[in-house]
């Protein structure tokens, strides 16, 4: 007996060490990246040779990407989706995609007996008069709350996906988010002149929906209703849920078969098709054409929309038809900042300094700009947030160099609501490069804004500019 009160006197104390020890390994590791990047910046600036200084960021860059991979892999948690943001190439230098790109799939997975308890134990009935079959390895997912399994249900002549939540993740999360924040808060005042902080409160926000199954439901039939409601033929699928199967910690929904879009281009080397040709940029254009009107609907029209589109959420089904999956994060935006973004779109896609200035103001983002020509600087960084195609000459964001436009204006407040929206984006714009196709979301979203925005009574019809005719022969039908 007093061998037993022992182990649970120990059990208990590392439990509550546990937190603790998580946080230091996260600030020694984030330091450690940190203070490695100050002194090759500190470093690079005293050599004049440009060959030399790109030499140093890289060997630099090398090294973080393995000091990051090392965090994110062995912290797990919140991590895992920081690597899945990082590991864009439009977002993180090349080396640090390399790395992060493979943690896109690297998910801990909870032991098969775990989940049958879970689903017993959810369900109210026996795993075997549940289910017909049920695949034991789960499928590649990068989720960080839940794995999910193929099954097939009794009585029901389709496969389903069933989705389980990891326990005890949650508690970790938010131990991750906190140190997020005060990170955030650290790079704020010394490094960033961008309201990071209010981004992580968002986050925190998100992470805590992707532990509730029956919201996720309710939006993905909500999202799955508009798509249909407002197009003759949708442009992306969403699974359909299964009735009766929707607990907090299990959700079962139709299985859709497909390629996840990361591994696209070895599926078509694999049948004998140039991932560089042809044919593949013409169905690589078609992919992400859907994507871009699937969001550009969701997000404009419906004001509720799919926030977490990284490839890990995203299938290539027959014919290129897309699949959009996940929605544990999904974001609703007050009218007043859906017609705000609208009107951004419309700034950017007309190339308008004044009217990007104007909207950006009206959707509550308060800037400070030291820069001779504040408002061609302030559009720019419009763009870099806010759409899929660079800016002339950009091929990258990077808040440290010398050119950022975040050393030129300082973004003292962004509202929390329109991270869901920015981060979108980012994701948009890092598949548009990881496919080599480079339009911009703006030009493509102009029909729909000016839409939005006439049906609100803020744009006159002698406005319109975007497929003018054919936007009339829609009203005129209704």
């Amino acid at each position: 007996m007093p061998t037993l009160g022992f182990r649970e006197f120990r059990d208990k104390f590392a439990a509550q060490l546990a937190p603790c020890h998580r946080s230091l390994q996260f600030w020694v590791r984030a330091v450690d990246v940190y203070t490695t990047y100050k002194v090759c910046q500190f470093q690079a600036g005293l050599v004049k040779d440009a060959e030399k200084r790109e030499a140093m960021w890289e060997r630099q860059h090398k090294l973080a990407a393995d000091k990051m991979y090392s965090l994110c892999s062995e912290l797990g948690g919140l991590f895992l989706k920081a690597a899945q943001i990082l590991g864009k190439p439009d977002l993180a230098p090349a080396a640090w995609v390399k790395r992060l790109v493979t943690l896109c799939d690297k998910a801990p997975a909870t032991p098969i007996s775990v989940i049958q308890k879970i689903l017993e134990e959810e369900l109210g009935q026996n795993f075997s008069d549940i289910f017909e079959q049920f695949d034991a390895e789960p499928l590649g997912s990068a989720s960080i709350a839940q794995q999910v399994h193929r099954a097939k249900l009794r009585g029901l002549k389709t496969d389903v996906a069933i989705k389980v939540q990891h326990p005890g993740v949650q508690h970790l999360m938010m131990i991750d988010i906190h140190n997020l924040q005060a990170f955030a808060l650290f790079l704020q005042m010394t490094d960033i002149k961008f309201d990071l902080f209010s981004l992580t409160k968002e986050v925190e926000k998100q992470v805590a929906y992707e532990f509730d199954f029956p919201r996720e439901a309710a939006a993905m039939e909500k999202i799955n209703k508009f798509f249909h409601d407002n197009n003759k033929k949708v442009p992306v699928l969403v699974p359909r849920v299964i009735p009766g199967m929707v607990t907090r910690k299990v959700f079962a929904m139709e299985f859709i078969d497909g390629i996840p879009i990361m591994n696209l281009g070895d599926e078509m080397a694999k049948r004998g098709i140039d991932p560089g040709g042809k044919f593949a940029a013409l169905a690589k254009q078609k992919i992400l054409k859907s994507l871009t009107l699937a969001y550009g609907q969701m997000i404009l029209k419906n004001g509720f929309f799919h926030a977490d589109p990284h490839p890990g959420n995203i299938l290539i089904c027959k014919g290129s038809e897309v699949a959009l999956l996940d929605y544990g994060q999904v974001k609703g935006l007050p009218d007043s900042l859906r017609l705000g973004y609208a009107k951004l779109v419309l700034a950017m896609a007309d190339s308008d300094p004044l009217m990007a200035k104007l909207s950006i103001e009206e959707l509550g983002i308060k800037t400070l700009s030291t820069h001779a020509d504040g408002d061609q600087e302030l559009l720019m960084l419009a763009r870099k947030m806010f759409d899929t195609k660079f800016p002339p000459g950009v091929t990258m964001i990077s808040p440290f160099s010398e050119d950022s436009s975040l050393n030129k204006i300082t973004v003292q407040r962004f509202p929390e609501e329109l991270f869901s929206v920015l981060r979108t984006m980012q994701l948009l714009r890092g598949l548009s490069v990881g496919m080599r196709i480079y339009c911009s979301c703006a030009e493509q979203w102009r029909p729909i804004a000016e839409e939005v925005l006439y049906k609100a009574g803020r744009l006159r019809a002698e406005d319109l500019k975007a497929h003018k005719h054919g936007f009339f022969r829609r009203i005129l039908r209704k």
